[in-house]
């Protein structure tokens, strides 16, 4: 449960929250718990703050700063995180459903297992960060950074990559299924039994990428950088080559 005299502080508004933080920087702030929901906590320092199980649905946290902040379990579902600094925050568990987090950034962030359905990541750095098992369902990640993160098993049906650096990123066994990854830049990814069925994948780099397994039955090649890359055992029944071409066979 949350510390009362930190709740209380917080709700007699930011700046006094500020001043007692700047004053008291060596004490971690629990607010485990607590109902902040619809709380405008705009450009609020929360590094470190515990918020475990926090209800922060629909809170406005333009510009916070939750570095290293624990919000495992927390709800933050329709919460505005735009510009937000989220780096090597434990978000496990987390409901994001609908947030914005564009332009946040979340490199090093923990979100294994998190809701993320629908969430606004348009130019998001996601750099690094931890998403075993995150669901990720229509989201927007136009534009974003996800270089070197870890995505395998996934869901991102139906996302919005479009442009996106996906260098070196994980996405064995992720559902890539219907997205759109027109122009996404993916050098050496591993994409090794990921489902890739429908996928637009046009103009994308896709050279000394793995996709031993991958299912890319139906999806749009036409343009794609193939240089390289490894198609061991990859189902392409009806997909549409760099050249143009539908493929005919599995």
């Amino acid at each position: 449960m949350a510390n009362i005299d930190h709740l209380a502080l917080l709700t007699w508004g930011n700046h006094k929250w500020m001043d007692w933080r700047n004053r008291n920087s060596e004490i971690a702030p629990d607010l485990s718990e607590a109902n902040l929901r619809e709380f405008n906590l705009k450009g609020i320092n929360f590094v470190g703050v515990n918020l475990f199980r926090a209800d922060l649905s629909q809170a406005k946290l333009i510009d916070a700063d939750l570095k290293e902040a624990n919000l495992s379990l927390a709800n933050l579902s329709l919460a505005e995180l735009n510009n937000a600094s989220l780096i090597a925050t434990n978000l496990t568990g987390a409901n994001l459903q609908k947030s914005d987090l564009s332009g946040a950034d979340l490199s090093l962030a923990n979100l294994i297992g998190a809701d993320m359905s629908g969430a606004n990541l348009r130019g998001a750095d996601l750099e690094n960060a931890n998403l075993i098992g995150t669901v990720m369902m229509q989201v927007d990640l136009t534009g974003s950074h996800l270089n070197n993160g870890n995505f395998t098993q996934a869901n991102l049906h139906a996302a919005e990559l479009v442009e996106v650096c996906l260098y070196r990123a994980d996405l064995q066994k992720a559902n890539l299924s219907n997205a759109h990854l027109n122009g996404a830049y993916l050098f050496r990814a591993n994409l090794s039994f990921a489902d890739l069925s429908g996928a637009d994948l046009r103009w994308s780099n896709l050279s000394k990428v793995n996709l031993t397994g991958a299912n890319l039955m139906g999806a749009n090649l036409r343009g794609a950088n193939l240089a390289g890359a490894n198609f061991t055992n990859v189902n392409l029944a009806e997909a549409t080559m760099p050249d143009g071409t539908i493929n005919i066979t599995s």
